[in-house]
């Protein structure tokens, strides 16, 4: 029965966290006050486990979904114990009412802590759940996964928070999500992985070959070792300033278009079979400028041979990324980085931009750690 007659009244904690027994069990779910004392018999977890949050905030414990799972029913029938209100100077943070000592680092990542995903990254059998599209719509207030995404990104009017919230916040679909919707551009969005060795390792045969005419094959070998190390570099400050541009994004949808075309859809939907390497469009247009530098930079032999080394350093970072995601991988390095990478996705993404190694993380202080 409904207690819709009951009339809401603001409770403190403290007269809350008095009522810890099965004869007066009171509980805090999101700032509201509930009298759970005749549905503790009922529980299907036990009443101990009630009783052991018994005068407390369980808004944690809720969300908690390898602590307790709840369906959509259970919030219903906790809805029909409330007694009452938290008083606001008194009220417990959560994602309505975050305390004003958060930062904006802080609360982007408490969002991110409320997905089961966020505890279960380090498995080796890591699999994220699959998202309910229509519990996601309703919930979020996002995109819609069962339609075109960037048409709906073009359409909508999110504010900047809102949408690097939303957008960084993972979701998992079996097959791959409608990208533009058009039959023209829509293949142009998908790359299987073995399209990047292929279209590429020819050019770095290419570059390879015009650096060994010079007759120095030492000076050749030493430029190829030199680009991939180059390459490294590239990865990690791409990855960080490029891709993750996300405090110096503009305030305005298009921007938010764009950053979500670029790399936003790899975190929105990060296990995207299909959009995990680069179509060679896109790494066209990245590396010509590049390639232009390094011509300008170095003498013909030299450059020939870096930038050999540069692109096969990129083929060897989009393989493996493609590896991290979706393949039982090798122990040695490969199974760390692998943690390393699901850790960029579902715990913190704003540290972590090394995919192939961690050693510009450490360089540059953006090291992501974590608990396994």
């Amino acid at each position: 029965m409904l207690r819709l007659s009951v009339t809401m009244k603001e409770l403190t904690v403290k007269e809350v966290s008095n009522h810890t027994t099965s004869d007066s069990c009171w509980i805090i779910y999101q700032n509201m006050v509930y009298d759970v004392t005749e549905f503790i018999e009922d529980h299907p977890g036990g009443d101990d486990l009630i009783l052991e949050y018994a005068g407390r905030d369980v808004t944690e414990v809720m969300k908690d979904v390898l602590e307790h799972d709840h369906s959509e029913a259970a919030y219903e029938i906790l809805s029909e114990y409330c007694i009452g209100t938290l008083k606001e100077e008194r009220s417990i943070p959560n994602e309505y009412n975050s305390p004003p000592t958060l930062t904006l680092h802080e609360r982007r990542m408490k969002l991110l802590e409320e997905e089961e995903e966020s505890k279960t990254f380090v498995r080796e059998d890591f699999k994220p759940l699959e998202t309910d599209i229509t519990s996601d719509v309703k919930k979020n207030q996002f995109l819609d996964l069962s339609k075109a995404l960037v048409p709906q990104m073009l359409r909508a009017h999110y504010t900047k928070e809102f949408y690097l919230e939303q957008v960084h916040k993972p979701r998992y679909l079996p097959g791959s999500a409608i990208f533009f919707g058009h039959p023209l551009l829509e293949p142009l969005t998908k790359t299987a992985w073995y399209i990047v060795p292929i279209f590429w390792l020819p050019y770095v045969s290419y570059q390879v070959y015009q650096s060994l005419l010079y007759g120095e094959n030492m000076t050749t070998g030493i430029s190829f070792c030199v680009g991939i190390l180059v390459w490294t570099l590239l990865e990690y400050l791409l990855h960080r300033f490029f891709f993750h541009l996300d405090d110096f994004l503009p305030d305005h949808q298009l921007a938010f278009v764009l950053h979500f075309v670029i790399h936003g859809f790899h975190h929105y939907l990060p296990m995207d079979r299909l959009r995990l390497v680069m179509p060679p469009t896109l790494g066209i247009m990245i590396a010509y400028p590049l390639i232009s530098l390094g011509y300008l930079l170095f003498p013909s032999l030299i450059a020939h041979g870096v930038i050999a080394g540069g692109v096969f350093g990129y083929i060897l970072y989009d393989c493996t990324h493609y590896y991290l995601h979706h393949a039982k991988v090798y122990k040695y390095h490969f199974k760390e980085m692998k943690k390393y990478h699901m850790a960029h996705h579902y715990k913190n993404y704003e540290g972590g931009y090394g995919i192939t190694s961690k050693i510009w993380d450490y360089c540059f202080g953006t090291e992501l750690k974590y608990k396994i």
